[in-house]
């Protein structure tokens, strides 16, 4: 058995971020023990979960389902075994929020969650929580390491923490962090921008991946009349869905017979089909809402072309899984995007918010055969080559290995 350690994750297994259910999952079959805490409880309900994640749901712990009661045992357990630590932690999660009263109320609430996590790595002879995202779910793991003596570690995805480098507390997390894992080389750019140069040895190039041999090229389709556009995200204002509309209905008005299917729901959904039926294209546009990973990998098949209209990303796992099954993409040159595609090699990229250069790269890929077969053998490739999972999950268990293995660290948080 190799290192034995927690992973802390906002919601899991989620719907949109099926990949760190399979980090985990590969992990442990490359012989790490794996146990995770989901902040939030489970999004769906258990008949649309798939069955590998009903199994993997059983043994999660849900923190905030823990309730008022199972905060007020946990914190009268951590305070009298390591009362100078809870005080600490008290104090550090208070100072979090300056004067703002609001962000004062936000620090005590990730405090209790953290004595809650701490208490349940005790229960379990966890020594070190890894995070996802170095949003509000690392804020409880910074909080944690106040009250225990325990490590963290977080895989840093962006864009949103990027923005806002103070809010979310970016510099006293790498400051703290054993280390940080970067998916991409823009990701570790922006840590390396605000941090402070002795820090970059620990910020590790970590990327992500897809199954290969789960996300497999379709047989070609008997010809449709009508070409088929999938975008599979969230639906809000940072993914563009309202610019992806607008190139469709560009398309329609030249009389192109094209579909959009939006795959994933969000808040954007209402607004998204008013926009559809002011711009006559309502029946044009198909809103799946929020479907698993089986589910997702049909509608793929059907699909001629994947288009992804970001204002702001990481690297999208969709892209990848898109590419593995030779799907060619439409997406924008923004931030990671271009570490994974490269114009006109492995998808086209267009300037974000410009619905016109978007409609264009859509029609001539609608026009040219040819061009899509290129370019979807091309992205399987890049995928292959770059961002699959076992290999890339490789990667980051030397990560693990190279700091957890070592005894000053065992020693530290013992």
């Amino acid at each position: 058995m190799r290192a034995h350690l927690g992973y802390l994750v906002s919601r899991y297994p989620a719907v949109s971020h099926t990949f760190i259910l399979r980090e985990v999952l590969e992990l442990r079959r490359q012989g790490f023990h794996i146990d995770v805490a989901s902040i939030n409880s489970l999004e769906r309900t258990a008949n649309a979960l798939t069955a590998e994640e009903r199994e993997e749901a059983k043994s999660v712990f849900f923190v905030k389902a823990a309730g008022a009661a199972g905060a007020l045992r946990a914190h009268s357990k951590v305070a009298v075994r390591r009362p100078a630590g809870y005080v600490r932690g008290i104090w550090f999660a208070l100072r979090l929020g300056g004067l703002d009263l609001r962000k004062m109320i936000m620090g005590l609430l990730y405090f209790v969650e953290a004595v809650l996590v701490g208490d349940w790595m005790e229960k379990h002879n966890l020594r070190h929580l890894h995070v996802h995202f170095a949003t509000p779910a690392a804020t409880v793991a910074l909080i944690l390491t106040k009250v225990f003596p325990f490590t963290f570690s977080i895989t840093v995805h962006g864009p949103d923490e990027f923005y806002d480098v103070g809010g979310y507390l970016l510099a006293e997390k790498i400051a703290a962090a054993t280390f940080l894992c970067a998916i991409g080389l823009y990701a570790r750019s922006q840590l390396m921008k605000i941090s402070d140069t002795e820090h970059w040895a620990k910020i590790k190039l970590t990327p992500l991946g897809v199954d290969p041999d789960r996300f497999l090229p379709q047989p070609p389709a008997a010809l449709s009349k009508v070409f088929e556009v999938i975008c599979v995200g969230r639906l809000v204002p940072s993914k563009g869905q309202h610019v992806l509309l607008a190139a469709i209905h560009r398309l329609r008005s030249r009389g192109r017979i094209v579909n959009l299917r939006l795959v994933v729901d969000g808040p954007d959904r209402a607004s998204l089909e008013q926009a559809a039926r002011r711009l006559a294209i309502r029946q044009n546009v198909i809103f799946e809402g929020s479907v698993n990973q089986d589910e997702i990998r049909a509608l793929f098949a059907q699909a001629d072309v994947f288009a992804l209209a970001s204002f702001a990303e990481g690297i999208p796992v969709v892209l990848m899984e898109a590419m593995a099954m030779e799907i060619p993409c439409v997406t924008t040159w923004i931030t990671g995007i271009p570490e994974l595609i490269r114009d006109t090699v492995e998808g086209l990229l267009v300037a974000p918010s410009d619905e016109v250069a978007l409609a264009d790269a859509l029609a001539r890929l609608m026009d040219d055969g040819e061009l899509r077969r290129r370019l979807g053998a091309a992205g399987r490739k890049r995928v292959m080559d770059r961002y699959n999972l076992r290999p890339n999950v490789g990667l980051l268990a030397e990560v693990f290995e190279s700091y957890l293995g070592q005894p000053s660290l065992v020693e530290a948080a013992a």
